[in-house]
């Protein structure tokens, strides 16, 4: 099985949809992404993500975007004071100025995620990866996935969210601790990701990153 992970095009927060330079990366991702196999679309429920899935839906004639509540972007900050203050991605730029150790297991127990929003919106995107991947027909198996389908025919899904939550998600899947992937991954406007798994029945797998933030759609240079 494939999984791709697609981020939002260009947005307008304010709005909660796309911009005009959005809704032509939506359809120059789209392009691209029929170059893929694919059978099934899920998206965050947030409008600049489902548009970004309504371009492929449009264009791939795939007419059911299943919508996951689970992917709507992660939050941060403390209380009341909602994005003032907290954004992991900024704490991790001032963790490696400071020299201090990013890939750390223990993450949860930083003061900076004790109370911040970012950390039980990312441990809900965690637990719900594994019900998700379940329903794909992999089960969460210890710290790997456990193929629980019936035959090992190609199958691959894409998915349409946000910088945020699809970190949290890679995290979860690739085991890897979620500031560090804060630090080795910070996803465009429509990056593409694709998610390898093991289709042989009964077997334990760990995902495969056979595509990384991949923007050449977009007439971009690849980062990783």
């Amino acid at each position: 099985m494939r999984i791709i992970l697609v981020r939002h095009g260009e947005p307008n927060y304010e709005k909660n949809c796309l911009t005009e330079l959005g809704r032509k990366e939506a359809r120059q991702a789209a392009e691209r992404l029929m170059e893929d196999k694919i059978r099934e679309i899920y998206s965050s429920p947030y409008g600049r993500a489902f548009e970004t899935a309504k371009a492929f839906s449009d264009l791939s004639g795939i007419r059911e975007i299943q919508t996951l509540d689970f992917m709507k972007e992660i939050r941060f900050g403390y209380g009341e004071a909602l994005y003032d203050g907290g954004n992991p991605w900024d704490e991790v730029d001032a963790m490696a100025e400071r020299g201090e150790l990013i890939n750390d297991p223990s993450w949860h127990d930083w003061p900076f995620f004790q109370g911040n929003l970012a950390t039980s919106d990312v441990d809900r995107v965690m637990e719900e990866t594994d019900t998700w991947m379940a329903s794909l027909g992999y089960r969460r198996d210890g710290l790997y996935y456990r193929c629980e389908r019936e035959t090992d025919e190609e199958y691959t899904v894409v998915l349409f969210a946000h910088g945020g939550s699809l970190t949290a998600m890679l995290s979860r899947l690739l085991n890897i601790p979620f500031p560090y992937l804060c630090a080795l991954v910070r996803m465009r406007h429509t990056a593409i990701t694709i998610i390898r798994m093991n289709s042989t029945p009964g077997s334990a797998t760990t995902p495969v990153v056979e595509l990384l933030c991949e923007t050449r759609h977009m007439g971009l240079p690849e980062k990783m």
